[in-house]
């Protein structure tokens, strides 16, 4: 009794010292559903398909430039000043300026990758239900899987929600329209299972 309690002790110890343990997961649609939900928790939704810095400048006439940076400005999150451009050496033209108020800066989310870039970022996927998958192991021996998956998109933004910020923006509105279907590859490490962009 002695002995076998000093050698699961010691497997324990060599295991925890050498970090030899292995985490990985078992197959399944609660480890799959789990897995892409933690994901999605820190890969938002957002206004742009990527980001964009301020302050921008935009032409009043030019209506599918300026409709979404209207809208967000309505919505309080970026300020608008007009202003007179000068082209050429004779001529200007009204311009827009756009910056980010307040209430947009505590909204933004800023690129990690490039310092003083950013996105409006309005909800994130939430897994509603796992359909099917498939697991096989890679050219390297890792096991993987292929997923099936319904979501929808939850923790929206009010502002996202108006009838003129689905207007000026068509896939915030296509995003908040309802359940949506989906597919991940997900590669079982020693951390567990992760989403794999490869």
């Amino acid at each position: 009794m002695r002995t076998s309690y000093l050698v699961s002790t010691l497997a324990l110890a060599s295991c925890v010292l050498l970090s030899g343990c292995s985490s990985k997961k078992a197959a399944s649609k609660d480890n799959f559903k789990k897995t892409i939900g933690n994901y999605y928790n820190a890969h938002a939704e957002c206004v742009w398909s990527s980001s964009i810095k301020f302050p921008i400048e935009a032409d009043p006439k030019s209506g599918d430039q300026t409709a979404g940076y209207d809208a967000l400005t309505d919505a309080g999150l970026l300020t608008r000043t007009s202003a007179q451009k000068k082209v050429f050496i004779f001529g200007s033209k009204q311009v827009n300026d756009y910056d980010l108020s307040a209430k947009g800066r505590s909204t933004w989310t800023p690129d990690p990758q490039q310092p003083g870039y950013g996105n409006f970022c309005f909800g994130h996927r939430e897994v509603t239900s796992i359909d099917n998958y498939t697991t096989s192991d890679d050219s390297k021996g890792a096991q993987v899987a292929s997923v099936d998956y319904h979501y929808t998109i939850g923790g929206v933004a009010d502002w996202a929600k108006t009838t003129e910020m689905q207007t000026a923006f068509p896939t915030i509105q296509a995003d908040l329209s309802g359940a949506k279907v989906d597919k991940a590859n997900l590669i079982n490490t020693d951390d567990g299972w992760q989403v794999s962009h490869d």
